[in-house]
C-alpha cells in the first residue's frame, strides 16, 4: 500500500525556485579590470565622447580602488564599477565608471551599483558619492540615493548623488534610543538619574557626598563567549564611567552569573586581573551558579567635583582624547578594540585622571554607542547638536572609519571646553580637537571638502537636556 503522505498536497510546493540570473557578481582580478576598462573606452569614450583618447584616470593608478564586475555563464566580462577613497581614507569613498556591454539583460547595472554600496559600507565608509549621466539619475533614485545637486562632467550636465549610510543612526537607535521612555519613571524622584545637571549620565553624585556611583552590564552573549575578557571590561567600562565623571575609583561590587563554578571561576580571574591592573579592589557581590552567563559591575569614586555630560554649550570645542593602541579583541574585529591589556597601572590611571586634571565643562566616556552617538548623547544633557570633524578624529591605523565611530574603543573620552582650555596630558594616549557644539540637535560629519552629512538627526536617548535647578527655567 503506498504512503498516504505522497498523495498530501499539503506537504507538496508547487513553487518554482526562482530563476537564477544570467550573471554573477565579483571583485574584478587583473584580467577583468582589463575587460572593465575596455568596456569603459568603448562606451565613454567612442560611443559617448565624454573623454578625448582615454578615459582612465589617477583612481585607476590608485592601489585601493576596488573594480566589481558582472560575468556571464562562460564568464565574460558583462559590467562593471569602480570604487575608491577620495584622499587619505577618511571614510569618504565615490562610485564611478558604471558601464554594461550592449546587449546585456536588464538589472547587472543596478546590481552592480547595489554591491558597490555593500562594498563601500564594508570598507568603513560613512560617505559615499557618485556622479552619474541625468538620464540614470532616476534609476539611482529608485536604489535609494539622493540627489545632492546639478553637476558637469566634460561639459554634460550629470547630478551628483550620495548613496545614504545609516550605521551610526541604526547604532544609536539599537543601544540607546528606547532610555527616554524606559525611565522617565524616575525623574520624579529627588536625585532619581543622577540630580539635577546629572541625568543619564556616566555615574551619579550620590545626594549629601563626594561620593560617584556608576553600574554597568556587560552583554551576555560576550561573557558566555569570552568570559575572561567580559570580567575584564567589568572593570574596565566601570573606571571609564568614574573617570568621564572626574572621579577617582575607590572601589568595585560584580554581580556574577554562571552555568558552574568553572565558567565563573573564569569571570572572576577577567574581574581581578581588571581589578590588580587599574588597582581598585573588589570590595565584594554575589555569584549565583546553575544560571545563564551574566555579569554585572558596580563601581564607585569619589570627587568633590564631578564633570557633567550637560556642561556643554554651543561655541565650545570637542575633543577626543584616545589610546590608540592594541589592536582588536580576537573575534570581535570591528567591534571591541583593546588598548587596555598591554598598558601598565600607571598608564591606566594618567589616562583614566585626565577628566579630572583637566577639568572641562563637559565630558563622557565612548562606550556602547559608539564615538558619534556618545557625542550625540553629550550634545542632548547639554541642550545642543555637535559638529564632528572627520578627518581629524585620532584613529588607529588598523580600524577603518567606520569600525572606528561604532565599536568600543576601550579607553577613549570625549570632552568640551572653551578654544583656549587645554587637555591635560594622559600618557600613551592621543588628544585631538575634532570638533565643536553648535545650536540645534544631533550630530553633523563635516568632511575635509568643507560640506556636512547628517549622521544623528535628534536627540540619541529622549532623556532630554540635563539642567541643574538654576539653570532650569
Amino acid at each position: 500500500m503506498s504512503d498516504p503522505l505522497e498523495h498530501n498536497v499539503l506537504l507538496v510546493d508547487h513553487r518554482r525556485p526562482p530563476a537564477r540570473p544570467g550573471w554573477r557578481l565579483e571583485e574584478a582580478d587583473a584580467g577583468a579590470v582589463r575587460a572593465h576598462r575596455r568596456l569603459r573606452q568603448r562606451a565613454f569614450v567612442e560611443e559617448q565622447g565624454l573623454f578625448a583618447g582615454t578615459d582612465l584616470d589617477d583612481t585607476d593608478a590608485d592601489p585601493r580602488t576596488v573594480v566589481l564586475v558582472a560575468r556571464g555563464p562562460e564568464g565574460a566580462v558583462l559590467g562593471g564599477v569602480r570604487l575608491a577613497p577620495v584622499g587619505a581614507d577618511v571614510g569618504w569613498w565615490t562610485g564611478s565608471r558604471l558601464v554594461v556591454a550592449p546587449g546585456t539583460a536588464p538589472g547587472v547595472g543596478p546590481a552592480l551599483v547595489a554591491a558597490a554600496c555593500a562594498r563601500a559600507e564594508q570598507a568603513g565608509a560613512l560617505r559615499f558619492d557618485a556622479t552619474v549621466q541625468d538620464r540614470y539619475a532616476g534609476l539611482f533614485t529608485r536604489l535609494g540615493w539622493q540627489v545632492v545637486g546639478p553637476a558637469a562632467v566634460a561639459g554634460r550636465p550629470h547630478t551628483a548623488m550620495t548613496w545614504p549610510i545609516g550605521r551610526l543612526a541604526a547604532l544609536a537607535r539599537a543601544t540607546k534610543s528606547p532610555l527616554g521612555g524606559l525611565l522617565a519613571g524616575f525623574h520624579s524622584a529627588d536625585g532619581g538619574l543622577g540630580g539635577a545637571g546629572f541625568v543619564g549620565d556616566d555615574g551619579a553624585p550620590v545626594p549629601g557626598t563626594d561620593v560617584v556611583a556608576a553600574c554597568d552590564a556587560i552583554l551576555p552573549s560576550m561573557v558566555e563567549r569570552d568570559p575572561g575578557w567580559a570580567g575584564w571590561c567589568g572593570v574596565l567600562v566601570n573606571v571609564n564611567d568614574l573617570s568621564a565623571m572626574g572621579a577617582a575609583p575607590v572601589g568595585l561590587l560584580d554581580a556574577v552569573g554562571a552555568r558552574d563554578a568553572s565558567f565563573a571561576a573564569r569571570v572572576v580571574a577577567g574581574l581581578r586581573a581588571g581589578s590588580q591592573a587599574w588597582g581598585v579592589p573588589v570590595l565584594g557581590g554575589h555569584t549565583q551558579l546553575g544560571v545563564p552567563a551574566a555579569l554585572s559591575v558596580t563601581a564607585l569614586g569619589r570627587t568633590d567635583r564631578p564633570v557633567p555630560a550637560s556642561g556643554g554649550r554651543p561655541g565650545q570645542r570637542v575633543r577626543l582624547t584616545a589610546d590608540l593602541g592594541g589592536g582588536w579583541r580576537p573575534g570581535a574585529t570591528g567591534r571591541q578594540w583593546d588598548s587596555t591589556t598591554g598598558r601598565t597601572t600607571e598608564e591606566l590611571r594618567l589616562m583614566g585622571s585626565v577628566v579630572a586634571r583637566s577639568g572641562p565643562a563637559a565630558a563622557k566616556d565612548v562606550s556602547m554607542a559608539g564615538l558619534v552617538g556618545t557625542l550625540g548623547m553629550l550634545a542632548e544633557a547639554s541642550g545642543c547638536g555637535a559638529v564632528l570633524d572627520v578627518a581629524a578624529v585620532p584613529r588607529p591605523a588598523g580600524a577603518t572609519v567606520g569600525d572606528w565611530f561604532t565599536c568600543f574603543p576601550g579607553s577613549a573620552f570625549l570632552t568640551t571646553d572653551v578654544a583656549d582650555r587645554d587637555v591635560a596630558p594622559a600618557g600613551p594616549a592621543t588628544t585631538a580637537t575634532c570638533g565643536e557644539l553648535v545650536p540645534g540637535a544631533g550630530v553633523h560629519l563635516r568632511w575635509p571638502d568643507g560640506s556636512t552629512t547628517p549622521a544623528l538627526a535628534g536627540p540619541v536617548t529622549g532623556l532630554g537636556a540635563s539642567r541643574t535647578h538654576e539653570e532650569s527655567p
